[in-house]
């Protein structure tokens, strides 16, 4: 096990954000087999960081502008699982959608880290 513990850090307020949030869509199948969603938000804290930052893609049939970031919360983030869709993460204004989450407790008890990838792609 590490013997880097980075509560400290990813608690300081020159890190931390505590204004992002997580849309939580749970989905249900009704007995006719017609699935609906229900949608929660949910506040919580964590520190971002750029992954990728806001890339123009070229190419024969248009232009993509894509871009990731990184979360590091102790917020239970998922990117789907049974009855979920992937979270998505709404953090200045613009959404990302979870699309991996790695368990990093071994870093700072609870910790987690989830890639997420901006949506909607324009061009």
């Amino acid at each position: 096990m590490p013997l880097l513990d980075v509560n400290d850090v990813l608690a300081d307020p020159d890190f931390v954000n505590t204004n992002l949030v997580c849309t939580r869509n749970m989905q249900e199948v009704d007995d006719n087999g017609i699935a609906s969603l229900t949608s929660c938000n949910i506040t919580f804290t964590g520190v971002v960081t750029s992954v990728t930052g806001a890339n123009l893609r070229r190419k024969a049939d248009g232009e993509l502008i894509y871009g990731d970031i990184m979360v590091i919360t102790r917020f239970r983030l998922t990117d789907g699982k049974a009855g979920y869709t992937a979270d998505i993460i709404t953090f200045q204004q613009r959404t990302y959608t979870v699309v991996d989450v790695n368990n990093y407790s071994n870093y700072g008890r609870g910790f987690m880290e989830a890639r997420c990838e901006l949506i909607p792609f324009s061009g």
